[in-house]
């Protein structure tokens, strides 16, 4: 960072930068090209280092840190795969050229945040260290925000949600994280694909919704001017594809539950389904545990993890729990014959509010013994009335062939026999709908369509789905922490909005030019008529000026002006270096302007003269109110 900017407020830090942006054009320098070139990535050349000494390389990346030190210079370029110094001598950069920037031009225009291009030789430094000495360097992208504090990193969560470019810039190991969550549902993809399943992507908005207990978003369509849902489940579409002739199916995408938030729910996740037709949940038990062992040694290289205090290992055979034995033997209550007031008693002692009906309450009683189980471990014989699309079992008809697979925890996925009586399925569908008529708008809905093709014949299927919950599980961290951009509330943008900037005028007079009064007004008419006429800029609230001898000259400016009084012309034209530098408006006014009014004068005595041998009688500074007073603040008003 330019020491300049030292203590500055963040927007004063940002005209820093636009100004040494617009100094790389002054240069030949595109800030923002299209083109770049990269013949290795950095990680590359330090595994191979031993092999490619001494042998050149353009390498490419954003600068995370910059150290000068006299007519060395050292930095950190870093890209997706690693980390480089970069080792920068003054001698190997004597001048600006077409092809690189030259070692005092990189230094004024460099800040860490910039994506570079650099070219040169892999060597060491005399302390050892793994360098690409540089020849050839320019900026790919000049930063305008600097980044956050190196060391102390991005630490507020809400922040490193909402800007989650800048948490992964500051943060590796969450860009990495979730280049492991991409991995986990390829590897998805990659299983299925060797076990004969097709990937078929179905509809995410949707008439008729279902497929689980939740309540949806609603969207409308223009063009047919119909309302739809977002989807809550992949299944219904994806039944319909067994239907259709499919044997092996599955969809991988988002869907939408509006829900509230927790570590273990979002209201928009990405999850998968799959259906195979011909199995049951005998054989889908079966093939979800071979699933996750692979799944879990592609993403992490491993089957034994520690989740939430929990020892878990996926090579083990998965136990069986009966879910009304569990509930029996921890409760004391049968799920068949007991009241809502009984169960939602229990509930309440475990610290759970009330349910709205005994089934719900039945639920809840099992995700409360869920909290225990270490796993993994699929429950399974779940009752009828919690289970409206799983086939009942012959030899016991209240119960389900259906699996909710338990570890650390959490509960993993849910998976059936598939319900492909018509008959049966309508009815429970009619049952689901009444709950809903009734008010509980996350029953499910009649869809009389999937009855239908049920009527037509869908033959015996496992169904099976999980969502990205599971990648938290492993990940170990919560749902906001495990998606790239969590839903969050929209937040008001005020920064550096050009309508609201609160613009500043001030003009600098030179007390050791010793102006009299008619002086002082001339140059600041002068000053400020100037800045209008070159910028278009209303300034001053003031139609005439009068002279010494009572003239009044007309103004064409219409803004508050601040007059303050400077020691000396040198200090005039630090400022002046110091607000070019910030991006600010200045304008200058010498004595050979307030002698004569012809320009051509002017200009013939001035080009004569470098800028430190004229006589600043007085300089405008104009732009953003913060960063004028920044640099001005110090100077007392004029008397």
């Amino acid at each position: 960072m330019d020491k300049a900017q030292i203590g500055q407020s963040l927007d004063q830090m940002r005209q820093f930068r636009i100004a040494k942006a617009k100094k790389l054009r002054d240069l030949g320098f595109e800030p923002y090209p299209a083109r770049s070139k990269r013949t290795s990535e950095i990680q590359k050349l330090v595994d191979t280092f031993d092999t490619n000494e001494n042998k050149e390389f353009y390498i490419t990346g954003r600068l995370t840190a910059f150290r000068e030190h006299g007519k060395l210079a050292f930095g950190d370029l870093t890209d997706t795969t690693g980390k480089i110094q970069l080792y920068i001598k003054e001698d190997n950069l004597p001048s600006t050229t077409k092809e690189t920037l030259g070692f005092k031009d990189l230094l004024e225009v460099i800040d860490p945040g910039d994506f570079v291009q650099a070219f040169g030789k892999l060597t060491k430094t005399q302390r050892g260290e793994k360098s690409l000495e540089v020849s050839k360097i320019v900026v790919l992208v000049k930063s305008v925000r600097p980044l956050p504090d190196t060391w102390e990193g991005l630490q507020d969560t809400e922040l490193r949600q909402r800007k989650r470019y800048l948490d992964m810039t500051m943060n590796p190991e969450i860009r990495k994280r979730f280049e492991r969550r991409a991995e986990y549902w390829q590897a998805h993809r990659d299983f299925f694909r060797e076990h004969g399943f097709y990937e078929v992507n179905i509809p995410v908005l949707e008439l008729t919704t279902g497929g689980a207990d939740a309540k949806p978003f609603v969207t409308h369509m223009d063009a047919i001017d119909q309302d739809f849902y977002l989807r809550i489940s992949h299944e219904l579409p994806l039944k319909r594809l067994i239907g259709g002739g499919f044997e092996k199916v599955y969809d991988i995408g988002p869907r939408f539950r509006n829900e509230g938030f927790s570590d273990e729910h979002l209201p928009e996740h990405v999850a998968m389904e799959f259906y195979w037709a011909y199995a049951d949940y005998t054989e889908g038990m079966e093939f979800i545990e071979e699933m996750f062992r692979y799944v879990a040694k592609r993403v992490w290289g491993k089957t034994k993890f520690n989740l939430h205090g929990f020892e878990v290992d996926l090579e083990k055979k998965w136990d069986r729990l009966d879910f009304a034995t569990i509930i029996k033997e921890r409760f004391g209550v049968d799920i068949f014959n007991t009241s809502k007031e009984e169960v939602n008693a229990i509930l309440l002692k475990n610290g759970v509010d009330e349910k709205e009906n005994v089934n719900r309450g039945i639920d809840a009683l099992g995700k409360i013994i869920r909290k225990t189980i270490a796993g993994p471990a699929f429950m399974i014989n779940e009752p009828k009335f919690l289970s409206p699309l799983a086939k009942s079992m012959v030899e016991n008809p209240v119960l389900t062939e259906r699996i909710h697979p338990w570890m650390a925890g959490s509960e993993l996925g849910n998976g059936f026999s598939e319900l492909n009586d018509p008959i049966d399925q309508l009815e429970r569908f009619e049952v689901q709908q009444k709950m809903r008529d009734e008010g509980d708008d996350e029953a499910q809905m009649l869809d009389r369509d999937f009855v239908e093709m049920l009527e037509y014949g869908m033959p015996p299927t496992f169904g099976w789905g999980h969502s990205e919950r599971n990648f938290w599980i492993f990940e170990d961290v919560t749902g906001r922490e495990g998606v790239p951009f969590p839903p969050m509330r929209e937040e008001k943008k005020t920064e550096f909005s050009k309508s609201k900037t609160t613009k500043s005028e001030v003009i600098l007079i030179n007390k050791e030019a010793h102006l009299e009064k008619w002086q002082e007004l001339n140059t600041v008419a002068h000053l400020s008529g100037s800045l209008a006429l070159r910028e278009g800029t209303k300034l001053v609230l003031q139609d005439t000026i009068e002279t010494k001898d009572g003239e009044k000259i007309k103004l064409n400016i219409q803004h508050a002006i601040m007059l303050k009084e400077i020691d000396t012309g040198k200090e005039i034209l630090e400022v002046r270096e110091q607000a070019q530098k910030l991006g600010l408006k200045v304008v200058e006014f010498t004595r050979e302007m307030i002698q004569t009014t012809s320009d051509k004068k002017v200009i013939a005595e001035t080009s004569k003269k470098d800028l430190k041998d004229l006589e600043i009688l007085g300089i405008l500074v104009f732009g953003d109110k913060e960063t004028v007073d920044s640099i001005t603040k110090k100077y007392k008003l004029a008397s």
